[in-house]
């Protein structure tokens, strides 16, 4: 019997200190870890001056580069928030950066500044839709447009499984999914 309790008390402590550290897990502050706001200062500024919830752009950051300011890309994407050289160098004038090269792409905050602008821009031409802003970030303005206009897409979360690009439908629920778990841990 004293060896049959011997276990029991075993069994005990183990299941305490596994319910003891599925109670820190749930903690803001140990799930902040996986959900790192880096560049604060930086996201904040350049989003109040584009009107782009700085926390979207926290959540973009997450899945694009897991905030590592010197990502490169298959596709030769660059930075923390994985800019295409070409739409960079299409921004650039637009925000008073002239002669940007891909090196200054690697720089945190003309990266922020150009990706949050490229946000703002994306949030008028689909009308503050998320869904679209999020799916053209990564497929691009021309796909999600055409898309809607041939009715491929409805332009809605629930339906983004009608999205003929796996990459575009991973990266949209992605960052909703991370942008939810900002609003929650920084809000």
């Amino acid at each position: 019997m004293t060896k049959n309790i011997k276990w029991l008390r075993l069994l005990f402590v183990i299941l305490v200190f596994l319910l003891l550290i599925a109670a820190v897990m749930r903690t803001p502050q140990f799930r902040r870890l996986s959900y790192p706001y880096a560049y604060r200062e930086i996201i904040e500024e350049y989003a109040a001056e584009y009107r782009v919830d700085p926390l979207l752009v926290a959540a973009v950051i997450r899945e694009e580069s897991k905030f590592n300011a010197d990502a490169v890309s298959r596709k030769g994407a660059l930075g923390l928030m994985q800019l295409m050289p070409s739409t960079a160098q299409w921004i650039a004038p637009q925000v008073g950066i002239i002669n940007l090269t891909d090196e200054m792409l690697l720089d945190p905050e003309i990266n922020i500044q150009l990706g949050t602008w490229y946000l703002a821009n994306l949030f008028k031409e689909f009308d503050g839709r998320h869904e679209l802003v999020i799916a053209s970030y990564n497929a691009g303005r021309g796909k999600v447009a055409s898309w809607l206009r041939d009715d491929v897409w409805t332009g809605r979360y629930e339906d983004r499984e009608q999205i003929p690009f796996g990459e575009t439908r991973i990266f949209l629920q992605r960052v909703i999914g991370s942008y939810r778990n900002y609003q929650e841990l920084y809000r």
